[in-house]
Protein backbone atom coordinates (compact mmCIF):
# COMPACT_ATOMS: atom_id res chain seq x y z
CA UNK A 1 0.00 0.00 0.00
CA UNK A 2 0.57 3.33 -0.66
CA UNK A 3 1.93 5.74 2.25
CA UNK A 4 -0.31 8.55 1.38
CA UNK A 5 -3.68 7.19 1.56
CA UNK A 6 -7.14 8.19 -0.55
CA UNK A 7 -9.08 10.96 0.81
CA UNK A 8 -12.90 10.33 1.05
CA UNK A 9 -16.22 11.74 2.86
CA UNK A 10 -18.57 10.02 3.95
CA UNK A 11 -22.92 10.77 3.57
CA UNK A 12 -25.27 9.01 6.46
CA UNK A 13 -23.79 9.53 9.37
CA UNK A 14 -25.93 6.75 11.86
CA UNK A 15 -25.08 3.35 13.17
CA UNK A 16 -23.46 1.95 9.55
CA UNK A 17 -21.28 5.04 8.90
CA UNK A 18 -19.76 4.04 12.79
CA UNK A 19 -18.64 0.90 11.60
CA UNK A 20 -16.80 1.76 8.70
CA UNK A 21 -15.36 4.47 10.19
CA UNK A 22 -13.90 2.00 12.92
CA UNK A 23 -12.83 0.08 10.32
CA UNK A 24 -11.26 3.06 8.26
CA UNK A 25 -8.81 3.76 11.24
CA UNK A 26 -6.87 0.22 11.03
CA UNK A 27 -6.28 1.50 7.24
CA UNK A 28 -3.17 2.89 5.69
CA UNK A 29 -4.97 2.91 2.50
CA UNK A 30 -7.76 5.08 3.08
CA UNK A 31 -8.94 8.14 5.40
CA UNK A 32 -12.13 9.93 6.28
CA UNK A 33 -11.73 13.36 5.90
CA UNK A 34 -15.05 14.60 5.85
CA UNK A 35 -18.83 13.82 6.71
CA UNK A 36 -21.96 14.93 6.20
CA UNK A 37 -25.80 13.88 7.62
CA UNK A 38 -29.10 16.01 8.11
CA UNK A 39 -29.04 15.46 11.83
CA UNK A 40 -27.23 18.53 13.03
CA UNK A 41 -27.14 16.17 16.32
CA UNK A 42 -25.43 13.35 14.15
CA UNK A 43 -23.16 15.32 12.73
CA UNK A 44 -21.96 16.60 15.97
CA UNK A 45 -21.75 13.20 17.81
CA UNK A 46 -19.57 11.90 14.50
CA UNK A 47 -17.12 15.04 15.09
CA UNK A 48 -16.87 13.62 18.66
CA UNK A 49 -16.51 10.29 18.26
CA UNK A 50 -13.86 9.99 15.16
CA UNK A 51 -12.35 13.34 14.96
CA UNK A 52 -13.53 13.71 12.01
CA UNK A 53 -14.57 17.26 10.43
CA UNK A 54 -18.08 17.62 9.44
CA UNK A 55 -19.28 19.63 6.40
CA UNK A 56 -22.51 21.55 6.14
CA UNK A 57 -23.73 19.80 2.97
CA UNK A 58 -23.05 17.35 0.07
CA UNK A 59 -22.15 20.17 -1.97
CA UNK A 60 -19.18 21.63 0.35
CA UNK A 61 -18.11 17.98 0.61
CA UNK A 62 -17.97 17.49 -3.25
CA UNK A 63 -16.25 20.35 -3.96
CA UNK A 64 -12.98 19.60 -2.04
CA UNK A 65 -10.64 18.97 -4.77
CA UNK A 66 -8.63 16.59 -1.80
CA UNK A 67 -11.53 14.00 -2.17
CA UNK A 68 -11.49 11.40 -4.13
CA UNK A 69 -14.36 9.30 -3.23
CA UNK A 70 -17.79 9.38 -1.20
CA UNK A 71 -19.05 6.31 0.87
CA UNK A 72 -22.89 6.56 1.13
CA UNK A 73 -24.36 5.29 4.30
CA UNK A 74 -27.70 5.83 3.51
CA UNK A 75 -31.46 4.60 3.51
CA UNK A 76 -31.64 2.80 0.44
CA UNK A 77 -33.88 4.94 -1.58
CA UNK A 78 -31.11 7.64 -1.66
CA UNK A 79 -28.83 6.14 -3.05
CA UNK A 80 -29.08 6.77 -6.83
CA UNK A 81 -30.01 10.54 -5.95
CA UNK A 82 -26.59 10.78 -4.02
CA UNK A 83 -24.58 8.54 -6.36
CA UNK A 84 -25.41 10.59 -9.30
CA UNK A 85 -24.33 13.60 -7.09
CA UNK A 86 -21.18 12.26 -6.35
CA UNK A 87 -20.46 11.08 -9.70
CA UNK A 88 -21.29 14.18 -11.70
CA UNK A 89 -18.24 15.94 -9.16
CA UNK A 90 -16.07 13.28 -11.12
CA UNK A 91 -15.69 11.39 -7.46
CA UNK A 92 -15.74 7.59 -7.06
CA UNK A 93 -18.64 6.10 -5.50
CA UNK A 94 -19.10 3.64 -2.29
CA UNK A 95 -22.39 2.90 -1.48
CA UNK A 96 -23.66 0.24 0.85
CA UNK A 97 -25.69 -3.20 0.03
CA UNK A 98 -28.10 -2.99 -1.18
CA UNK A 99 -27.24 -1.20 -4.74
CA UNK A 100 -30.44 0.52 -4.52
CA UNK A 101 -34.21 -0.12 -3.15
CA UNK A 102 -35.03 -1.01 -7.20
CA UNK A 103 -33.40 -2.88 -9.56
CA UNK A 104 -34.08 0.03 -12.19
CA UNK A 105 -32.02 2.38 -9.65
CA UNK A 106 -29.36 0.06 -9.28
CA UNK A 107 -28.91 -0.08 -13.47
CA UNK A 108 -28.75 3.86 -13.37
CA UNK A 109 -26.48 3.62 -10.76
CA UNK A 110 -24.06 1.06 -12.62
CA UNK A 111 -24.32 3.49 -15.46
CA UNK A 112 -22.97 6.36 -13.79
CA UNK A 113 -19.40 4.33 -14.18
CA UNK A 114 -19.82 5.12 -18.50
CA UNK A 115 -21.27 8.17 -18.38
CA UNK A 116 -18.65 9.90 -15.77
CA UNK A 117 -15.95 8.17 -15.86
CA UNK A 118 -16.07 7.08 -12.14
CA UNK A 119 -15.38 3.65 -10.49
CA UNK A 120 -19.09 2.13 -7.99
CA UNK A 121 -18.14 0.11 -4.80
CA UNK A 122 -20.78 -1.99 -3.38
CA UNK A 123 -20.52 -3.44 -0.28
CA UNK A 124 -21.18 -6.66 -0.37
CA UNK A 125 -18.37 -7.49 1.95
CA UNK A 126 -19.84 -10.60 3.57
CA UNK A 127 -17.75 -12.76 0.65
CA UNK A 128 -14.53 -11.31 1.75
CA UNK A 129 -14.89 -13.23 5.38
CA UNK A 130 -12.01 -15.45 5.15
CA UNK A 131 -14.11 -18.74 5.83
CA UNK A 132 -15.87 -17.98 2.57
CA UNK A 133 -12.54 -17.14 1.09
CA UNK A 134 -11.06 -20.61 1.91
CA UNK A 135 -14.11 -22.27 0.78
CA UNK A 136 -13.83 -20.43 -2.97
CA UNK A 137 -9.89 -21.22 -2.83
CA UNK A 138 -10.81 -25.00 -2.06
CA UNK A 139 -13.25 -25.01 -4.98
CA UNK A 140 -11.22 -23.64 -7.64
CA UNK A 141 -8.16 -26.14 -6.16
CA UNK A 142 -10.60 -29.07 -7.03
CA UNK A 143 -10.46 -29.86 -3.86
CA UNK A 144 -14.28 -30.23 -3.24
CA UNK A 145 -14.42 -32.31 -6.60
CA UNK A 146 -17.44 -31.05 -8.69
CA UNK A 147 -19.52 -28.69 -6.36
CA UNK A 148 -23.03 -29.47 -6.82
CA UNK A 149 -25.05 -28.05 -4.03
CA UNK A 150 -24.78 -24.75 -1.73
CA UNK A 151 -27.09 -24.10 1.10
CA UNK A 152 -26.74 -20.83 3.08
CA UNK A 153 -29.03 -19.17 5.70
CA UNK A 154 -28.49 -15.56 7.34
CA UNK A 155 -31.68 -14.92 10.49
CA UNK A 156 -32.09 -12.71 12.82
CA UNK A 157 -34.70 -11.47 15.50
CA UNK A 158 -35.64 -7.80 13.48
CA UNK A 159 -39.07 -8.86 13.24
CA UNK A 160 -39.76 -8.99 16.69
CA UNK A 161 -38.50 -5.62 17.56
CA UNK A 162 -40.29 -4.28 14.20
CA UNK A 163 -42.95 -0.82 15.22
CA UNK A 164 -44.54 1.71 12.72
CA UNK A 165 -41.59 4.44 13.03
CA UNK A 166 -39.05 1.85 11.72
CA UNK A 167 -38.60 1.58 7.96
CA UNK A 168 -38.31 -2.41 7.74
CA UNK A 169 -41.92 -2.69 8.95
CA UNK A 170 -42.95 -1.33 4.94
CA UNK A 171 -43.63 -3.77 2.12
CA UNK A 172 -42.12 -0.95 -0.22
CA UNK A 173 -38.89 0.38 1.98
CA UNK A 174 -37.93 -3.63 3.00
CA UNK A 175 -39.61 -5.88 0.22
CA UNK A 176 -39.45 -9.80 1.34
CA UNK A 177 -38.15 -8.33 4.73
CA UNK A 178 -35.46 -10.65 5.33
CA UNK A 179 -35.39 -11.54 1.49
CA UNK A 180 -34.13 -8.49 1.09
CA UNK A 181 -31.84 -7.22 4.19
CA UNK A 182 -30.43 -10.46 4.85
CA UNK A 183 -30.63 -13.42 1.99
CA UNK A 184 -28.99 -10.79 -0.18
CA UNK A 185 -25.68 -11.03 1.22
CA UNK A 186 -26.21 -14.66 0.92
CA UNK A 187 -27.26 -14.52 -2.83
CA UNK A 188 -23.90 -12.31 -3.67
CA UNK A 189 -22.20 -14.81 -1.50
CA UNK A 190 -23.40 -17.92 -3.53
CA UNK A 191 -22.77 -15.73 -6.94
CA UNK A 192 -19.45 -15.50 -5.64
CA UNK A 193 -18.71 -19.33 -4.69
CA UNK A 194 -21.24 -20.88 -7.59
CA UNK A 195 -21.24 -18.49 -10.32
CA UNK A 196 -24.06 -17.31 -12.67
CA UNK A 197 -27.13 -17.84 -10.82
CA UNK A 198 -30.26 -18.43 -13.58
CA UNK A 199 -33.01 -18.95 -11.28
CA UNK A 200 -34.98 -18.63 -8.37
CA UNK A 201 -38.34 -19.57 -6.55
CA UNK A 202 -39.11 -19.13 -3.42
CA UNK A 203 -41.62 -19.33 -0.45
CA UNK A 204 -42.51 -16.67 2.56
CA UNK A 205 -44.29 -16.46 5.24
CA UNK A 206 -45.43 -14.17 8.39
CA UNK A 207 -45.17 -15.23 12.11
CA UNK A 208 -43.98 -12.03 13.93
CA UNK A 209 -46.59 -11.38 16.41
CA UNK A 210 -45.77 -7.39 16.01
CA UNK A 211 -48.37 -6.81 13.36
CA UNK A 212 -45.49 -5.75 9.93
CA UNK A 213 -46.36 -5.08 6.91
CA UNK A 214 -43.08 -7.46 5.62
CA UNK A 215 -42.99 -11.72 5.49
CA UNK A 216 -40.64 -12.52 7.93
CA UNK A 217 -40.01 -16.28 7.13
CA UNK A 218 -37.87 -16.75 3.67
CA UNK A 219 -36.72 -19.77 1.92
CA UNK A 220 -35.18 -19.52 -1.73
CA UNK A 221 -34.25 -22.10 -4.07
CA UNK A 222 -31.68 -20.98 -6.88
CA UNK A 223 -30.57 -23.06 -9.64
CA UNK A 224 -26.80 -22.14 -11.77
CA UNK A 225 -25.78 -22.14 -14.78
CA UNK A 226 -23.77 -25.31 -14.43
CA UNK A 227 -26.21 -27.19 -13.36
CA UNK A 228 -25.49 -27.06 -9.24
CA UNK A 229 -28.53 -25.92 -7.34
CA UNK A 230 -28.54 -24.14 -4.13
CA UNK A 231 -30.53 -22.62 -0.90
CA UNK A 232 -30.70 -19.26 1.43
CA UNK A 233 -33.00 -19.56 4.42
CA UNK A 234 -33.77 -16.06 6.06
CA UNK A 235 -35.77 -15.73 9.21
CA UNK A 236 -36.69 -12.74 11.41
CA UNK A 237 -37.79 -14.20 14.65
CA UNK A 238 -34.85 -16.22 15.09
CA UNK A 239 -31.74 -15.55 16.91
CA UNK A 240 -28.58 -14.58 15.33
CA UNK A 241 -26.55 -17.26 12.34
CA UNK A 242 -25.15 -16.70 9.57
CA UNK A 243 -24.08 -20.29 7.78
CA UNK A 244 -22.61 -22.19 4.23
CA UNK A 245 -22.48 -24.83 3.22
CA UNK A 246 -20.79 -26.50 -0.15
CA UNK A 247 -21.28 -30.11 -1.05
CA UNK A 248 -18.90 -31.55 -3.46
CA UNK A 249 -17.84 -35.08 -5.32
CA UNK A 250 -15.43 -35.00 -3.09
CA UNK A 251 -15.92 -33.55 -0.09
CA UNK A 252 -18.26 -30.24 1.77
CA UNK A 253 -16.57 -27.05 3.25
CA UNK A 254 -19.01 -25.58 6.59
CA UNK A 255 -18.69 -22.05 7.61
CA UNK A 256 -20.34 -20.21 10.40
CA UNK A 257 -19.34 -17.34 12.77
CA UNK A 258 -20.93 -15.61 15.73
CA UNK A 259 -23.34 -13.13 14.30
CA UNK A 260 -22.78 -10.89 17.44
CA UNK A 261 -19.63 -10.38 16.45
CA UNK A 262 -20.58 -9.25 12.73
CA UNK A 263 -19.66 -5.37 13.56
CA UNK A 264 -16.40 -6.51 14.93
CA UNK A 265 -14.89 -8.47 12.23
CA UNK A 266 -11.51 -8.59 13.14
CA UNK A 267 -12.95 -10.46 15.94
CA UNK A 268 -14.72 -13.29 14.11
CA UNK A 269 -11.96 -15.92 13.49
CA UNK A 270 -12.01 -16.46 17.49
CA UNK A 271 -15.82 -17.53 17.46
CA UNK A 272 -16.25 -18.84 14.06
CA UNK A 273 -16.13 -22.52 12.64
CA UNK A 274 -14.74 -23.49 9.30
CA UNK A 275 -14.54 -27.41 8.95
CA UNK A 276 -13.94 -29.90 5.72
CA UNK A 277 -15.40 -33.65 5.58
CA UNK A 278 -13.33 -35.55 2.67
CA UNK A 279 -14.92 -38.24 0.79
CA UNK A 280 -16.91 -41.14 2.82
CA UNK A 281 -15.56 -39.68 6.02
CA UNK A 282 -18.69 -38.78 8.31
CA UNK A 283 -19.14 -35.56 10.56
CA UNK A 284 -16.68 -37.39 13.65
CA UNK A 285 -14.02 -36.84 10.92
CA UNK A 286 -14.78 -33.40 9.83
CA UNK A 287 -11.23 -31.57 9.77
CA UNK A 288 -11.56 -28.46 11.69
CA UNK A 289 -9.63 -25.84 9.84
CA UNK A 290 -7.83 -22.51 11.06
CA UNK A 291 -9.39 -19.02 10.22
CA UNK A 292 -7.26 -16.40 9.37
CA UNK A 293 -7.42 -12.55 11.02
CA UNK A 294 -9.37 -10.67 8.60
CA UNK A 295 -11.68 -8.06 8.78
CA UNK A 296 -14.36 -7.65 6.09
CA UNK A 297 -15.09 -4.16 6.15
CA UNK A 298 -11.27 -2.95 6.12
CA UNK A 299 -10.97 -5.00 3.44
CA UNK A 300 -14.16 -3.38 1.52
CA UNK A 301 -12.98 0.06 2.34
CA UNK A 302 -9.40 -0.82 0.64
CA UNK A 303 -10.89 -2.22 -2.95
CA UNK A 304 -12.88 1.34 -2.84
CA UNK A 305 -9.67 3.45 -2.07
CA UNK A 306 -7.71 1.19 -4.84
CA UNK A 307 -10.54 1.92 -7.39
CA UNK A 308 -10.33 5.92 -6.45
CA UNK A 309 -6.73 5.45 -7.13
CA UNK A 310 -6.87 3.49 -10.39
CA UNK A 311 -10.17 4.26 -11.38
CA UNK A 312 -11.16 0.78 -12.07
CA UNK A 313 -13.65 -1.60 -10.64
CA UNK A 314 -12.59 -3.76 -7.93
CA UNK A 315 -14.63 -7.21 -7.11
CA UNK A 316 -17.92 -5.55 -5.43
CA UNK A 317 -18.69 -4.12 -8.91
CA UNK A 318 -22.30 -2.80 -9.67
CA UNK A 319 -23.05 -5.01 -11.65
CA UNK A 320 -22.64 -7.81 -8.93
CA UNK A 321 -24.82 -5.33 -6.74
CA UNK A 322 -27.22 -5.31 -9.16
CA UNK A 323 -27.45 -9.18 -9.75
CA UNK A 324 -27.97 -9.92 -6.04
CA UNK A 325 -30.80 -7.13 -6.35
CA UNK A 326 -31.88 -8.80 -9.14
CA UNK A 327 -32.25 -12.75 -6.98
CA UNK A 328 -34.39 -10.93 -4.31
CA UNK A 329 -36.83 -9.46 -7.05
CA UNK A 330 -37.08 -13.10 -8.87
CA UNK A 331 -37.54 -14.41 -5.47
CA UNK A 332 -40.48 -11.66 -4.65
CA UNK A 333 -42.50 -12.42 -8.00
CA UNK A 334 -42.02 -16.77 -7.08
CA UNK A 335 -43.31 -16.22 -3.73
CA UNK A 336 -46.53 -14.02 -5.90
CA UNK A 337 -46.49 -17.10 -8.25
CA UNK A 338 -46.67 -19.43 -5.41
CA UNK A 339 -43.21 -21.04 -5.63
CA UNK A 340 -43.26 -20.55 -9.50
CA UNK A 341 -39.41 -20.22 -10.74
CA UNK A 342 -38.42 -17.39 -12.10
CA UNK A 343 -35.42 -16.24 -14.53
CA UNK A 344 -32.85 -13.47 -13.50
CA UNK A 345 -32.40 -12.73 -16.83
CA UNK A 346 -36.18 -11.99 -17.48
CA UNK A 347 -36.00 -9.94 -14.22
CA UNK A 348 -32.94 -8.15 -15.18
CA UNK A 349 -34.71 -7.24 -19.16
CA UNK A 350 -37.86 -6.39 -17.63
CA UNK A 351 -35.76 -3.94 -15.38
CA UNK A 352 -33.87 -2.67 -18.42
CA UNK A 353 -37.09 -1.94 -20.66
CA UNK A 354 -38.35 -0.06 -16.79
CA UNK A 355 -35.22 2.13 -17.21
CA UNK A 356 -35.86 2.78 -20.89
CA UNK A 357 -39.47 3.86 -20.54
CA UNK A 358 -38.51 6.17 -17.61
CA UNK A 359 -35.59 7.87 -19.51
CA UNK A 360 -38.32 8.56 -22.55
CA UNK A 361 -40.27 10.19 -20.36
CA UNK A 362 -37.62 12.20 -18.12
CA UNK A 363 -35.91 13.38 -22.02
Amino acid sequence: MTATPVKVGIVGLGRWARVLARASLASDALKIVAGYSRSEEKRAAFAQEFGIAVVPDVAAMLARSDIEGVILTVPNEQHLPLAREVAKAGKHVYTEKPIASTLEDGLEIEALERTHGVSVTVGHSARLMAGIRAIRVAIDAGELGRVGFIEANFSNERALELTPQTWRWYKDKAPGGPLSQLAIHQFDVLHYLGGEIIEASSMASKLSPVGAEVDDQSMTLLKFADGKVGYVGASWTSPGIFAVRVFGSKGLMHYEIDFGSWDTPNELHKTSTLYIQRGKDGYAKREALDIPESDMFRAELEMFAESCRSGKANELTARNGNVAVAVVYAALRSIEKHGQAVRIADVMAEAHRRLAERSRHVA
